[in-house]
């Protein structure tokens, strides 16, 4: 099993890195059938005059325990300025799976980040709000908590920002201008105001409380205790012997480890800056005005031309297609390209070398991932 947070209900709500090679994190890309928002209320209220409530769902979001992080993954660090709370995570929760949270009532964040795709996304691209093709492929959830920088270049430095980023950008569409009206629509639906003042006593609903609980909810999000932490622990038993030599190949003649380093399997989540690689991928047949400049167009250094983060590996063969552009459709072939060398290009990471595998030992290297699968599931709130 893997997932703690998937274990914890909060009786009003719940929720949800998966890329091969050497990229990663946070997007969207939307498909297949969701979970129905709450019906429209008749009468919404006003910001100055919130709706009547039973209030009966902050009583209980106060009373659930925030779920702790698995012993493998190590300690939280929470920021000053929002401390995890229950009654946070209940209300981010919420927030994750309403589609009215975007500016057409046509996509939540859970419609990018499906459990059937791994909570991945299911497009090799992002689908935002009024179908707009974006142009990076949506990562898993899992773990998220952990990284210094968010987004495949690592534009944003936080969840907070990351959540705000896709809210008033194409994932969601509803524009830095709107954000405090769409917080005063939300903050005035009845079965909402209660979640707000409980999470957030005198505040209410604002641009900075939803960004802030969306950003709780996401701390909660866990891939541990998976077959290889068990291996990792001692208990030798956990994996097969195909995959105790895909190990021996990840951290050996492979040397994938140097990239996709444990626990996380991705260095990005052990700088401060996070860690990017060029591997060629989006760049064969690419007409040079068409390429992705991917971390560059952040650091503005020249060798970060087409550099993504690298993503973690947890959980990876359910979070199909992979890479930044969801170019590729199967683990396998993930998993040679990468073995391969990547494409050649200039700025092509100089870890990027033909490792000579042999079609035995790739497929050793894919039955060791099945080791980083995770059991548990995004749950939509109960009501």
């Amino acid at each position: 099993m893997g997932i703690t947070a998937t274990r914890w209900s909060l009786g009003i709500g719940a929720l949800g890195v998966g890329s091969l090679g050497l990229i990663a994190v946070l997007g969207t890309a939307c498909s297949k059938d969701e979970p129905k928002p709450a019906p429209e209320p008749k009468q919404p209220a006003t910001k100055a005059q919130p709706a009547a409530t039973t209030a009966a769902s902050a009583p209980a979001a106060a009373a659930a325990a925030v779920p702790a992080p698995p012993k493998s993954l190590g300690a939280l660090k929470i920021p000053k300025d929002n401390p995890l709370t229950a009654a946070k995570v209940a209300l981010g929760q919420k927030l994750f799976f309403d589609k009215r949270l975007s500016v057409d009532g046509s996509r939540a964040c859970y419609s990018c980040h499906q459990n059937e795709d791994g909570t991945g996304g299911h497009e090799p691209t992002a689908i935002g709000a009024k179908d707009v093709k974006l142009t990076r492929h949506a990562p898993a959830m899992w773990n998220v908590a952990y990284l210094p920088r968010l987004y495949w270049d690592g534009r944003a430095d936080s969840l907070e920002a990351q959540a705000k980023g896709a809210w008033a950008g194409g994932n969601m569409g509803v524009g830095a201008d709107n954000l405090t009206k769409k917080a005063d629509e939300l903050y005035a639906l009845p079965e909402y105001t209660a979640l707000f003042d409980a999470a957030f006593p005198g505040e209410g609903g604002t641009v900075a409380t939803v960004t802030q609980a969306i950003a709780s909810y996401e701390r909660t999000l866990f891939c541990g205790d998976t077959a290889y932490d068990k291996f990792a622990a001692g208990d030798t038993s956990a994996l097969n012997e195909e995959q105790k030599k895909g190990w021996e190949l990840f951290t050996g003649k492979a040397n994938c480890h140097s990239c996709h380093t444990p626990p996380f399997f991705s260095d990005a989540f052990m700088a401060e800056q996070g860690a990017y690689h060029n591997i060629g991928m989006g760049l064969e047949g690419t007409a040079p005005d068409k390429v992705d400049p991917g971390r560059q167009a952040i650091s503005k250094v020249e060798s970060d031309q087409s550099a993504f983060k690298t993503p973690s590996l947890r959980n990876v063969t359910r979070t199909a297609p992979y890479f930044h552009d969801g170019s590729v459709a199967k683990l396998e072939d993930a998993v040679a390209f990468m073995a391969k060398g990547g494409f050649k290009n200039e700025h092509l990471d100089p870890k990027l070398v033909d490792k000579k595998l042999a079609p035995e030992e790739l497929k050793a290297i894919v039955a060791f991932l099945g080791a980083l699968e995770c059991d548990g599931k995004l749950e939509p709130p109960a009501n």
